[in-house]
């Protein structure tokens, strides 16, 4: 893609306006990165025991973890990714037919804004194109129908991903100590399944925004495919920022708000931010995992007793 002056789909045109410039102090500063620091690189082709053991402990320690030797073919994660490209590289008319922000809509694009006080809103050098998965499912009908290819690779994509969800959750269920279904069963038979697309494009002063701001996700799990050589995604570790950089072939898993809770505070959820650089930009496919919207969500019973007493109560 062309390095230019990239237009939303709501209309507006991303410059250092002060509609995209944060205040001091939700600013990111290259130097507050801990160089001393990274996310765990788990190998899937490990013994399942060493997985679960690698993976408990990434849970507990960082709520963030990369994997490779998933399974998941690079060619079709370079065709995903691919594909969201040239889905960012239609016109900004076209994109406008999918703009709006009521989350209600299965299909949509939108914007992620921050409050900050003196202002309204601060919105985020980024554009989001948010729709259903499914690993069976045909939901095609639910997917853009342009670019023409991107239904068939969206599709095989979800397919991909979903037998690596079944795979992970049950890893994460038995460093519990519980069943390998038991976080599955927990999360109900209809879980909310969300693919949501970032675009981050170049920003001349990428120090004065953010691509988006700092959050935990809602869901219970995430598995991110992010751009090659291109960096962005930072946690929270100890207080202190880290890089989650792009390792080749690599997809990246974070826990979200529901595991913490079912965990009872075992595995953590962790605070986390996308960033802007100056030279490039930048993709994202997170497909998040979510429980039934029936469900309700509170800590296991089995890992509550008088030294671990609950610490969230049962909520939908």
């Amino acid at each position: 893609m062309e390095k230019k002056a990239f237009h939303l789909a709501n209309g507006s045109t991303l410059s250092l306006s002060q509609d995209f410039i944060l205040p001091d102090d939700n600013r990111s500063v290259p130097s507050n990165l801990c160089p001393l620091l990274s996310i765990p690189v788990i190998n899937m082709k490990d013994s399942i025991p060493v997985l679960v053991k690698k993976i408990s402990q990434a849970c507990e320690e960082y709520g963030f973890f990369q994997i490779i030797n998933h399974g998941v073919p690079s060619e079709l994660c370079q065709k995903m990714v691919d594909s969201v490209t040239d889905f960012f590289s239609l016109p900004p008319e076209e994109r406008a037919l999918l703009f709006t922000d009521d989350k209600t809509k299965p299909l949509r694009i939108s914007n992620y804004y921050l409050k900050v006080e003196g202002k309204e809103r601060v919105t985020m050098w980024s554009e989001t194109l948010a729709h259903p998965w499914h690993p069976v499912e045909d939901l095609a009908h639910l997917l853009p129908q342009n670019p023409p290819h991107y239904r068939e690779i969206a599709t095989e994509y979800a397919k991909e991903i979903g037998s690596l969800m079944n795979q992970l959750l049950s890893l994460i269920s038995m460093g519990l100590g519980l069943e390998k279904d038991f976080l599955q069963k927990s999360l109900g038979q209809n879980p909310r399944l969300v693919s949501q697309c970032n675009f981050y494009p170049p920003c001349p002063d990428p120090e004065l925004t953010l691509g988006l701001p700092t959050h935990t996700d809602l869901n219970a799990l995430t598995i991110l495919l992010q751009s090659q050589g291109v960096t962005g995604l930072q946690a929270i570790k100890t207080g202190e920022w880290i890089a989650v950089d792009p390792v080749p072939d690599a997809l990246v898993i974070n826990l979200g708000d529901q595991i913490q809770v079912l965990s009872n505070g075992r595995y953590k959820s962790v605070h986390h931010r996308a960033v802007t650089n100056k030279d490039s930009y930048r993709v994202s496919i997170a497909m998040f995992y979510g429980p039934n919207k029936d469900i309700i969500i509170g800590p296991i019973e089995d890992l509550i007793d008088e030294q671990h007493p609950p610490m969230y109560r049962r909520v939908s």
